[in-house]
């Protein structure tokens, strides 16, 4: 599995700061795709938006500055790209999803729900 990181660290490249992450998550829709991810390890675009009952447009805008910020990783598998919360994030921003994913864990599993009953 090939995951893309989009923002890397220190030597001259972008690294996150607690301001910015508050500002990417103020947005309902990244913020619950973040918690999504937090909750369900990977998950293509498609269970992504059946979770959101947004449509894939949308959601791959969310994504792209996920991306960007380096919260979020991406593969390829077909025509499907999955996402999952990438591993070099700082602990502290770590530290924040983990406590607002639960909060947010009965309303995320009842998302998560409605992925299984469908297909991609």
């Amino acid at each position: 599995m090939y995951y893309h990181m989009c923002s890397l660290n220190v030597l001259g490249i972008k690294m996150l700061h607690p301001v910015q992450l508050f500002k990417i998550l103020s947005d309902d829709t990244r913020l619950t795709i973040i918690v999504l991810l937090r909750e369900a390890g990977e998950l293509c675009v498609c269970d992504i938006c059946t979770a959101t009952s947004l449509s894939q447009p949308k959601i791959s805008r969310h994504i792209a500055i996920l991306r960007e910020s380096g919260l979020v990783l991406d593969r390829r598998e077909g025509k499907w790209i999955h996402y999952k919360l990438s591993p070099n994030m700082p602990s502290w921003a770590v530290e924040t999803i983990t406590t607002t994913w639960q909060y947010l864990r009965e309303d995320i599993h009842l998302r998560l729900l409605k992925c299984v009953s469908s297909k991609c």
